[in-house]
């Protein structure tokens, strides 16, 4: 058959929908860390005279990048 169901997939009207997996909310964590801003709405610790407000979302820069890095290694895993 030409449109056939890949295993492991559901399918719902024409849409090819993935199972959930846990890795995924790894992509939650720098969402809800930047989204809860009375966490880091304040001034010290400053680091090397940066504000704490500042250098806290500079920080979650790269680990929101590292975050991004089990959920890609899962989805080349599946494929």
């Amino acid at each position: 058959m030409l449109w056939e169901r890949p295993p492991g997939r559901l399918q719902q009207g024409g849409v090819v929908l993935k199972k959930f997996h846990p890795v995924y909310l790894f992509l939650a964590v720098p969402f809800a860390c930047l989204l809860w801003v009375p966490l880091y709405n304040r001034i010290e610790p400053a680091l090397l005279g940066i504000p704490f407000f500042y250098w806290y979302q500079m920080l979650w820069t790269v680990l929101g990048a590292l975050c991004i890095v089990p959920v890609y290694l899962h989805e080349e895993r599946r494929k």
